[in-house]
């Protein structure tokens, strides 16, 4: 099964969010399943999660967000796209779709948009997970060196083959042949008359990446109060000493990583990614069900103490 739902983001954008199986059914509103809310980061698509939502739907209602700018969402010329955009636009799904208050596990730029998010509104965030993303400042010959990637793609593709082909294996950026990267490249081109092309302006996400890179984002992380899980694979992007560092400044933080995985590592590597993710999501489970049965006792406790009292 998969449903598609649009919703309204800031100024109006229209924004495609994805249910790939069908969530559990709760039989009233107190037993409805949590919501999980998935996203994507820079350049990818709500498809990406499709092998995680499926097995997220055993027990919650998962739901990927296509953001603005990216997949089946709208692309509008003169943005915006900046970080309070993706963060409404976010806020915004989470309360349409009725998600909240939500997981969110969000990969890179997505990861920023949820710790965002959950500084702003921890009343829609009850927990997060932040998948190789980094807190630090990247800087401006970071941007240049995506400004010269973008312009080293050999556009247009002639077949999907080639795709696959330059994004797994002649991609200056690609240290050994990875065919999980290009089949996830593969999923973001679009047949065009002259080819395949990017279903994004590589401009438009220049201007997204250029609202994050200058910046560092620890103070936000500071603000973080639900359970937040920092994620990392052993060859990706957010290096050991950085995340761990991530993880003392969050509030209630903890680690996690998986082996022989890069920055795609729900992608590439989705065994290891839910070995690393689930556990995680059965403490909050555990926290879920102690709270009830804490509620459970005091109500207990309340109609013994509303009786009247029996007369010796």
């Amino acid at each position: 099964m998969v449903r598609r739902t649009d919703v309204t983001g800031t100024d109006g954008v229209r924004l495609a969010a994805w249910e790939f199986a069908e969530p559990p059914k709760g039989r009233t509103e107190a037993d409805r399943p949590p919501g999980v809310l998935l996203l994507h980061g820079l350049m990818g698509r709500a498809s990406h999660w499709a092998p995680t939502a499926r097995w997220l739907s055993e027990r919650y209602r998962a739901v990927g967000l296509d953001q603005r700018g990216h997949g089946r969402s709208d692309k509008p010329a003169g943005g915006p796209y900046t970080r309070d955009a993706y963060v409404a636009d976010a806020e915004a799904a989470i309360e349409q779709l009725g998600l909240g208050p939500v997981i969110v596990i969000g990969h890179a730029m997505g990861a920023l948009t949820g710790w965002q998010l959950a500084a702003k509104r921890p009343d829609l965030v009850r927990a997060l997970v932040v998948c190789d993303m980094r807190a630090s400042a990247l800087g401006a010959a970071s941007q240049r060196e995506w400004s010269d990637w973008f312009d080293a793609w050999p556009l247009p593709f002639a077949t999907l083959a080639d795709v696959r082909k330059w994004f797994g294996e002649d991609d200056p950026w690609v240290e050994r042949p990875n065919p999980s990267r290009g089949a996830f490249y593969a999923e973001v081109m679009a047949e065009r008359e002259d080819g395949w092309r990017p279903v994004f302006s590589r401009r438009q996400m220049l201007h997204t990446r250029a609202t994050w890179v200058y910046d560092a984002h620890w103070e936000e992380l500071t603000q973080v109060r639900c359970p937040t899980l920092v994620l990392r694979g052993l060859d990706g992007e957010l290096g050991r000493a950085e995340a761990q560092e991530m993880v003392r400044v969050l509030p209630r933080g903890q680690y996690a990583e998986v082996p022989d995985a890069g920055h795609l590592l729900h992608y590439d590597q989705p065994e290891g990614w839910r070995a690393a993710v689930e556990p995680f999501l059965d403490q909050l489970a555990e926290a879920d069900r102690d709270d009830r049965g804490d509620r459970d006792d005091r109500d207990d406790l309340g109609d013994r103490d509303d009786r009247e009292p029996v007369a010796p």
